[in-house]
């Protein structure tokens, strides 16, 4: 990466992490389905508007045809499965732990399906990383109740394997199309995903305030516009067991932003999480793979 390429992964980990916190002011204004098939959406039209002033960004069939499934799974499938665990009641922290699994599902897919070789020391980094994530979400854990059940463990978990599956669908054949159209698709994959959702299973009610509008635009701007972008920049540059290491860091980047916004505590405990997480990602983000990933 050039210069100001190496502060993308930084950039796009404080981003994705406030996806938490405007999710923390949306959900008790909307169902979930409801308000991401809005979010995907807007973020769609959007994106479709901003193509209207871009030349030559057409994509063929297949690639259409990739970025929609893509999309339903990295964004619809994932995202939906997350905020309605949570909805539900499943504790934020439990959520987010079984999301931390992410890496490490992503890094076995990468190996069967990109070819990608993952050295011993990037597997123990993306262990400590785990572990560290575990430390982070630890004080959470004594919030565990009825919201555990049968259902919402299985969401939060299709939630993971839908995002690890999407990324790497992503990889492997997305990155011929161009970047721009393809997210432009990959939200009307999402949003058709959402809105079956809100049909089938939801009131779709919705309480409007200044909070519901504010975490709306900011998923979209920030999230589904900015980070996106990045993430889509950092699949088409980077092996995939690497970039999903740095989900690691999300959780402790977003109880920073926690502690910050709403005076959530951070203990010493989890501070000592965050920097053995920081030094697992280090680990498994470190340069020195044998192998560069086989993609079609």
């Amino acid at each position: 990466m050039t210069s100001p390429a190496r502060l993308i992964p930084a950039l796009f980990v404080v981003l994705w992490a406030t996806g938490f916190i405007g999710a923390r002011y949306a959900m008790p204004w909307a169902e979930p389905f409801t308000f991401l098939a809005a979010r995907f959406a807007i973020a769609f039209t959007l994106l479709a508007l901003v193509l209207l002033f871009l030349r030559e960004r057409h994509a063929n069939r297949r690639g259409i045809a990739n970025a929609i499934v893509a999309g339903a799974l990295m964004h619809g499938i994932y995202l939906g499965g997350v905020f309605w665990a949570i909805h539900k009641g499943m504790p934020a922290g439990i959520s987010a732990l079984i999301v931390g699994l992410q890496p490490l599902i992503t890094a076995v897919m990468a190996g069967k399906f990109l070819d990608e070789k993952i050295l011993p020391r990037h597997w123990l980094g993306l262990g400590i990383g785990f572990a560290g994530v575990i430390v982070v979400l630890s004080p959470k854990f004594g919030s565990l109740g009825s919201g555990i059940t049968a259902a919402t463990l299985t969401a939060a978990v299709t939630a993971v394997i839908a995002m690890s599956g999407g990324t790497i669908l992503q990889k492997r054949w997305g990155s011929g199309t161009d970047m721009v159209t393809g997210t432009k698709y990959q939200y009307l994959g999402a949003a058709i995903v959402m809105a079956a959702g809100s049909l089938l299973f939801e009131t779709r009610t919705v309480t409007f305030n200044g909070e519901l509008v504010f975490a709306m635009a900011w998923l979209v701007i920030v999230l589904s516009i900015g980070a996106i972008f990045l993430l889509m920049y950092l699949i088409r540059e980077g092996e995939m067991s690497k970039v999903a290491s740095l989900f690691y860091l999300v959780p402790a980047v977003t109880a920073v932003i926690a502690w910050v916004l709403f005076g959530e505590t951070l203990t010493m405990l989890q501070i000592f999480g965050m920097a053995l997480t920081t030094f697992g990602v280090g680990l498994a983000t470190a340069q020195g793979t044998a192998a560069k990933p086989s993609v079609v």
